[in-house]
């Protein structure tokens, strides 16, 4: 039996219709089920790949030249280099796929003042605000 650096056994997360809400961090990998927006800014993680899968709702993405809605049973990929944002169309749930490093930038982000100017906590995590 594998077992984590703490001695606990390694067991699979598994999340079924009407279950609880989905977290879990991995070596390479991060999962959440989240129900709010992104950053209202476009912006580009230079080495990093993101992820989302809609599970009620919709989510509307914009990169550099175009917008799409994502309906819920859309899986959308973002791969490192790319310009994006997204906020959610009305209640919605989603689960968002992250590296270690996006997951430390996000909650980074959130707990920045609402005035704060984003982009030096953005650098530090090889991500950059387009205009």
């Amino acid at each position: 039996m594998t077992q984590e650096g703490d001695g606990s056994p390694l067991e699979p997360i598994i999340a079924g219709p009407g279950g609880p809400v989905i977290a879990a961090a991995g070596t390479s990998l991060v999962v959440h089920e989240w129900t709010d927006s992104g950053p209202s800014y476009l912006h580009i993680h230079r080495s990093d790949d993101e992820a989302w899968h809609v599970l009620e709702g919709s989510l509307r993405f914009r990169c550099l030249d175009r917008e799409f809605d994502a309906p819920a049973g859309t899986t959308v990929f973002v791969p490192a280099g790319l310009p994006h944002t997204y906020r959610v169309m009305g209640p919605s749930r989603y689960l968002i796929f992250l590296t270690p490093r996006l997951d430390r930038l996000i909650a980074r982000l959130r707990s920045l003042p609402r005035s704060a100017d984003p982009r030096p906590t953005l650098a530090e995590f090889d991500t950059v605000l387009v205009k």
